[in-house]
């Protein structure tokens, strides 16, 4: 265990599962800390096993005498979702710091509606947007409204109805509208290009502490073509403390006061469109990410001392690693991906050489004989990070052609667009 500044030992518990929860964990590990994973949900459990004991929903299906036990200093939450259980109110109650906002915080990503109110109050840009709550009503507001609009959820949730559908014309909208599942409505926010960023901070203490600026490659193929998946396949991260880009100054640094009067502590990330003359809000989220989370803690000299302080909300004290300043992360696709309707056996993934790098692993087990099967549609993210961008990108690439599974794919483009932030 590590020595903390308080004279504390670091137990750490996640709340999740698949390549995020390891690679979270594996950080925190390597950097002398006691890991330990709730797992969520029925599938890609295996590889937070990898890291440290591992306690599934299934046999535990309230977390709190577990937590009573294992005594966590804090605990990280892969999703938004564990608000949303009927544990959450004992949850609170036991006082253990969460890296992750609660109360009214939550919601800046939890109800679209909400977080696009919040922005017209602080004047940040938002694209135009409409609640509907019936197909009727949806089809009035296109009526009255005519444009393109990115079809979405009104509450964020990984079990929602509706999952992000792009559509670039509004005839796109219009042949969607019919085939949705209004039992939360529909949030349909203006369509306004591919020039897609975001930017990730962490607040604390009543201030706003800048990361990184990071890209999510959400298309299934490469190009940029394909359906929105339901995970991005790829991501960057560039170091970012001074906002090159401008993302913190523009869309966060105006929430500020709303931050501080809700208590507001824990990771945020906005993702945003430029239009050419500035940048819109898309969302918000309150989690460091899927694909940019554990490259971020790779960067940090201290980060279970930065994750504690957060959760306290404390000043962190945030020390980087010289050398280091971007991140790339590719994910291998199985078979099927991203129509999960479609299935496949139960195949094998294959090493065929040793990596030198992290390959985080998804829906995969081991077997018996310490032999690795896919057993969904996401296989692995490999994740690499470097002095320069091209160096990360190159790691990352080379790694994950050392991976074989039958029928899997990923994209090799990445990097190739959408990068530098504000560019299609």
């Amino acid at each position: 265990m590590i020595e903390m500044a308080a004279g504390q030992h670091a137990r750490v518990m996640a709340f999740g599962v698949g390549a995020f929860t390891q690679g979270t964990l594996r950080v925190l590990r390597r950097s002398g800390a006691s890991v330990s994973s709730y797992l969520t949900r029925p599938y890609a459990q295996w590889a937070p096993s990898q890291e440290g004991p591992v306690f599934d929903f299934r046999q535990v299906p309230n977390p709190c005498e577990l937590l009573k036990r294992e005594r966590p200093d804090f605990v990280l939450v892969q999703s938004i979702d564990w608000a949303q259980q009927a544990w959450c109110k004992e949850f609170l109650e036991m006082g253990i710091p969460i890296f992750c906002p609660t109360g009214e915080a939550l919601l800046l990503e939890r109800d679209r509606n909400f977080a696009r109110q919040l922005c017209q109050q602080h004047g940040i840009p938002f694209p135009q947007s409409h609640l509907a709550r019936t197909l009727g009503e949806a089809e009035e507001i296109l009526t009255g409204d005519p444009r393109p609009y990115v079809i979405k959820n009104p509450l964020c949730s990984p079990g929602s109805p509706i999952h992000t559908i792009v559509c670039e014309s509004i005839e796109d909208t219009r042949s969607w509208l019919p085939r949705l599942d209004y039992a939360e409505g529909v949030f349909l926010q203006e369509y306004m290009g591919r020039a897609e960023a975001g930017h990730i901070a962490f607040v604390s203490g009543g201030e706003i502490y800048s990361i990184v600026t990071n890209q999510e490659y959400k298309r299934a193929f490469n190009g940029n073509m394909g359906i929105v998946a339901g995970a991005p396949l790829g991501g960057l991260i560039e170091l970012d403390r001074e906002d090159r880009y401008g993302l913190a100054r523009e869309l966060l640094q105006p929430l500020l006061p709303w931050f501080q009067k809700t208590n507001f502590h824990g990771p945020v990330q906005v993702t945003a469109i430029r239009d050419g003359r500035r940048w819109s809000v898309l969302e918000y989220n309150v989690r460091i990410g899927v694909t940019s989370g554990p490259m971020i803690l790779q960067l940090l000299e201290n980060p279970v001392e930065v994750i504690r302080s957060v959760c306290l909300n404390e000043k962190p004290n945030l020390r980087w690693k010289e050398h280091l300043r971007y991140g790339c992360s590719v994910t291998l696709a199985g078979f099927g991906y991203p129509y999960v309707q479609q299935t496949g056996p139960r195949l094998p993934v294959t090493l065929i050489s040793e990596p030198d790098t992290d390959i985080l692993w998804n829906e995969v087990e081991q077997d018996a004989d310490r032999k690795l099967f896919m057993t969904g549609h996401r296989i692995a993210d490999v994740i690499a990070v470097a002095e320069t961008l091209q160096d990360a990108i190159d790691r990352a690439y080379r790694n994950i052609a050392k991976i074989r599974c039958l029928g899997s794919y990923y994209r090799t483009d990445v990097g190739q667009t959408l990068w530098p932030p504000g560019h299609e």
